[in-house]
C-alpha cells in the first residue's frame, strides 16, 4: 500500500487535503476515488506523545481528486514502529558529487534519527548562504521519500549545513547536537593508532544515545580530530580496511542501530 508522509494532525475521521509532496505523489501513482493509503506524520519538528503526532501510522481512503489537490479521509491509527531501540545521529563531512544524497538515502533506511551535514578541512564540498538552504532542504525531501519507500515512521532530521569547528564548539554539555538532552555516546571514526573496535565501543549499553561524527575523502585531520577527542568522542575503527567516506559512515550505523 502507498505511504505518504503528512505533515499536519491526523485524526481518525477526519478529511483532509493532502500536502503538495504527497498529492503530486498520488497523481502519479494514478490513485482514484476509493483506494487506500497510508499516511504518517513524525517528522522534523514533530513530537509523539505531546498530542502533536501520536506516532505510527493511519490508513487513509483518497474521496476526491483534482487537478492539484488530493482529498483523503483518515481511517484507523496503527501504533506500529518499526525504528531502531537506539538513536543514533550522523554528523558527517559531506562527500563530494551526489553520494550525499544516496548516503541520506541509505541512512534513512537504516534508520539514523538525525543527520548532520558537516565542512571539515579536507571537504571537497563546500556550502553556504541560499545554496547551503536549498541543499538542506533537499536531503530533507529525500528523507522523506525514504522513509515513506522503507516503511519508517519517523522522518530523520537533516541539520543545517556547518563547519566542523562551529557545531563542535555548539555541542551542549554531556547530549547531543541533536536534542541537546540525554547523555550520549561521541564516537569519532579514526585511523589512528589505539582506537577500539566500533562493536566493543557500542556495546556497553544497547540503547544509549549515540553520536557519529566521520570525515570525508581522506579523513579528518589530525588537528580536528584533537578537537574532537577533547570534546568527549571516543576514538574508534571499523578495522584495517579503509573505507570510502560514504561507505564508512553506513557501515558504522547498520552497527550502531
Amino acid at each position: 500500500m502507498p505511504r505518504f508522509y503528512c505533515p499536519a494532525p491526523l485524526q481518525t475521521g477526519d478529511m483532509l487535503e493532502l500536502p503538495a509532496g504527497a498529492a503530486r505523489h498520488v497523481q502519479v501513482l494514478r490513485l482514484q476515488p476509493g483506494d487506500s493509503i497510508t499516511l504518517f506524520n513524525h517528522g522534523p519538528g514533530w513530537a509523539v506523545g505531546n498530542g502533536t503526532s501520536p506516532g505510527g501510522e493511519f490508513a487513509a481512503t483518497v474521496t476526491q481528486m483534482g487537478r492539484s489537490h488530493v482529498q483523503v479521509q483518515v481511517g484507523a491509527h496503527h501504533a506500529v514502529e518499526r525504528e531502531p531501540t537506539r538513536l543514533v545521529h550522523l554528523a558527517l563531512a559531506m562527500p563530494a558529487n551526489e553520494r550525499m544524497d544516496w548516503l541520506v538515502e541509505k541512512a534513512t533506511e537504516l534508520g539514523v534519527a538525525s543527520i548532520q551535514p558537516l565542512m571539515s578541512e579536507r571537504s571537497v564540498l563546500r556550502l553556504s548562504g541560499e545554496r547551503a538552504d536549498k541543499k538542506t532542504a533537499h536531503w530533507q525531501s529525500v528523507a522523506v521519500s525514504a522513509c515513506e519507500q522503507c516503511g519508517g515512521n519517523r522522518v530523520p532530521l537533516v541539520q543545517p549545513v556547518a563547519t566542523l569547528a562551529h557545531w563542535l564548539r555548539a555541542l551542549p554539555e554531556g547530549g547531543t547536537a541533536a536534542t541537546g538532552q540525554s547523555a550520549a555516546a561521541r564516537l569519532l571514526l579514526t585511523l589512528r593508532d589505539g582506537s577500539r573496535p566500533l562493536r566493543e565501543a557500542s556495546q556497553a549499553d544497547a540503547e544509549q544515545e549515540m553520536v557519529f561524527l566521520s570525515g570525508p575523502e581522506g579523513g579528518l585531520s589530525a588537528a580536528e580530530e584533537d578537537v574532537a577527542l577533547a570534546c568527549g568522542f571516543i576514538a574508534v575503527s571499523l578495522g584495517a580496511r579503509v573505507l570510502r567516506a560514504e561507505t564508512a559512515a553506513l557501515t558504522a550505523l547498520a552497527r550502531l542501530v
